[in-house]
């Protein structure tokens, strides 16, 4: 027997909000990303909740304080790249979602009179929850799975010098340019 007009209705409404928490989910990992990159702690924050909790390895306790000593500490590179990759997520019901985040961080710093790139790879597994309707982090283990250093060359033979450079925004959102 073909469903009826109010059960297919309900079938597309539940995609519909499935596919909408997904998408909200993801911005959060973006926020987190783009906040880290931009030293913004405020925008890092936005991807959690306020009760978070962060589990980082060399700092575990309120996302909040995570947030302030990411800043704190990236300071030391030019620049960095935080990279998603695959973003599984399981969405276990109206409120509540896990997820597992590939990331692979591009860290660019001085050393030895030259400049090195460190990059990390790794991955973010995270619990969400959503409330009063905002998606966000509710606890986040940073798992490492292997970390490279490699001196850098001499750059790219471009005229680097007519492009905005990254350090240039780094605390600076897209909306203090317009």
């Amino acid at each position: 027997m073909p469903p009826t007009d109010a059960a297919a209705a309900d079938h597309t409404a539940a995609f519909a909000n499935a596919a909408a928490a997904a998408e909200a989910i993801r911005q959060a990992a973006l926020r987190y990303c783009r906040g880290v990159d931009r030293l913004d702690a405020e925008l890092m924050r936005s991807a959690y909740h306020d009760d978070a909790t962060d589990d980082h390895g060399v700092f575990v306790g309120p996302a909040a304080d995570l947030c302030a000593r990411v800043v704190r500490s990236h300071r030391r590179y030019e620049a960095t790249m935080h990279c998603v990759l695959n973003h599984a997520i399981d969405l276990i019901d109206d409120s509540h979602a896990t997820g597992e985040v590939y990331n692979v961080t591009y860290l660019l710093r001085a050393a030895d009179g030259g400049r090195q790139l460190d990059t990390w790879w790794g991955r973010y597994l995270d619990r969400y929850e959503c409330r009063e309707g905002r998606w966000a982090i509710v606890h986040r283990v940073c798992v490492h799975e292997w970390t490279r250093t490699e001196p850098l060359g001499a750059a790219m033979p471009i005229e680097a010098q007519l492009f905005r450079q990254g350090r240039e925004d780094r605390g600076v959102s897209c909306d203090d340019d317009q």
